[in-house]
């Protein structure tokens, strides 16, 4: 009898990692996970309360830009207001008087002591001049907010004392443009009321910021200087000077018909020719004689009309002017031909090298014209032209103003790239130069040395 064998205990055999799976390392990446995860929480609650809200407040960069954000406004609506009042010399003096009073209780230095302690004795003195509120009802007044180059322009500030005990002396001020008028207030009691006139350059044309008026307090030295503002700033438009035209100047355009154009209409006033009668004409436009004498219906036929557009260009460039002279009296006359045209009830654009100014009626043009300035250098002649034939390509007389830099030949240029249809003025000004008008092709070309010549010179263009 065969006897049965003994069954071996089988072991149990690891398998080797396929390379091509990897699954080997993907447990080892496993374990080694789970071991850095168990040690991030471990630090973590080992971490104090402080710790974890100091990486909170760090790593949020918006926590960050809030906290600064309302640091600087309480800095400037708590702090800056005391700071205010020092000025450039009381900083100076201020700073000198800490640096003296340590070094002195440091080095023991008493003759350093002593300066720190003058110091501080002129701060505190200047204090006692700038403290207290003083109560004003000031208004301000101007003659006339639009005056010509040149004219007397007056402004007037009244002073109330709205203040139930004296008020101390104090200083006013009215910012003219970049210049600075300064009043002094004597001693006012309640009730009082003082009067100021005073004068306003208008030697150039400019756009002037009158005010605000404020009141000014400060000590002898000049350490401190507190300000209150009690008006709003008035604007003062020094218009450049401008002559009358006649009213038929010639190169307005004033008919009301308009000009006529090459595209033909069925209903107009310019007449153009007959033609054949067709189902849906306006029978008001059948010419019946013709109609009788050929047998056949016969229509009137129109140029189309479109009403005259003005338009003025100045160059703003420095290099189209020889003199700044030229370039007012190049203002001047725009000015004065715009006015004329807006008297005519034209249409009316204006373009600078830079901006189209409003031109709807004569006041906004005048005022506009008070703010212009010069443009940068690469703004020149032809670039005025070429922006004058893409925005304003319907003009119907185009007048251009520039200065002796601008020759016939840069003229001629400039002509090609205008409107066909447009008729062309050019004025040149030439400082002291008599007034001469010459053809250049179809361009009317007009040399002028002064604004007075305007009324002449446009009388000859009536000639050509």
């Amino acid at each position: 009898m065969t006897r049965p064998e003994r069954a071996t205990p089988t072991s149990t055999v690891q398998a080797a990692p396929d390379p091509d799976t990897g699954s080997g390392d993907t447990t080892s990446s496993t374990a080694t996970a789970s071991d850095t995860t168990r040690l991030r929480r471990r630090v973590q609650r080992e971490r104090t309360t402080l710790q974890r809200a100091a990486d909170r407040v760090v790593g949020d960069e918006s926590v960050v830009q809030t906290w600064a954000a309302a640091a600087v406004d309480w800095v400037r609506r708590r702090v800056w207001p005391l700071l205010e009042p020092i000025t450039g010399f009381g900083w100076a003096v201020l700073i000198g008087t800490l640096v003296a009073l340590v070094l002195g209780l440091v080095l023991g230095w008493k003759e350093l002591i002593v300066i720190g302690i003058v110091g501080a004795l002129l701060l505190a003195a200047a204090i006692a001049f700038i403290i207290g509120r003083n109560r004003y009802r000031i208004e301000l007044d101007l003659a006339y907010t639009r005056v010509v180059v040149g004219e007397r322009a007056l402004g007037r500030i009244e002073i109330h004392s709205a203040a139930q005990k004296p008020l101390l002396p104090a200083t006013i001020e009215v910012p003219v443009g970049k210049a600075l008028a300064s009043f002094h207030l004597p001693r006012m009691k309640p009730g009082d009321v003082h009067e100021d006139v005073f004068a306003i350059p208008t030697s150039r044309r400019t756009i002037l910021q009158v005010g605000p008026v404020r009141s000014v307090r400060g000590d002898p030295v000049g350490l401190l200087r507190r300000q209150v503002k009690w008006t709003d700033p008035v604007e003062l438009y020094v218009h450049p000077k401008t002559v009358q035209l006649d009213e038929t100047a010639p190169g307005l355009i004033r008919d009301l018909e308009g000009i006529t154009t090459r595209d033909l209409t069925n209903s107009d006033i310019a007449f153009h020719a007959l033609r054949d009668y067709v189902a849906g004409d306006d029978r008001r436009y059948i010419h019946w004689k013709s109609s009788a004498r050929t047998g056949t219906l016969m229509v009137r036929q129109f140029e189309q009309t479109r009403r005259s557009v003005l338009a003025l260009g100045l160059s703003t460039s420095p290099d189209d002017y020889a003199d700044p002279a030229e370039f007012e009296t190049a203002i001047s006359i725009l000015g004065s031909l715009g006015l004329q045209a807006v008297r005519d009830e034209m249409d009316v654009v204006v373009q600078t090298s830079r901006q189209t100014l409003p031109a709807t009626t004569g006041k906004r043009l005048l005022d506009a014209l008070s703010g212009v300035e010069w443009s940068p250098r690469h703004d020149r002649f032809l670039d005025l032209s070429a922006t004058i034939a893409q925005q304003h390509a319907g003009a119907s007389v185009i007048m251009l103003h520039a200065g002796a830099a601008v020759e016939p030949a840069l003229v001629r240029r400039a002509r090609t790239l205008l409107p066909a249809q447009a008729r062309v003025i050019a004025f040149t000004v030439v400082k002291d130069a008599k007034p001469r008008l010459q053809p250049i092709g179809d361009v009317s070309l007009a040399t002028i040395g002064s604004v007075s010549d305007l009324p002449r010179v446009m009388r000859g263009v009536a000639l050509q």
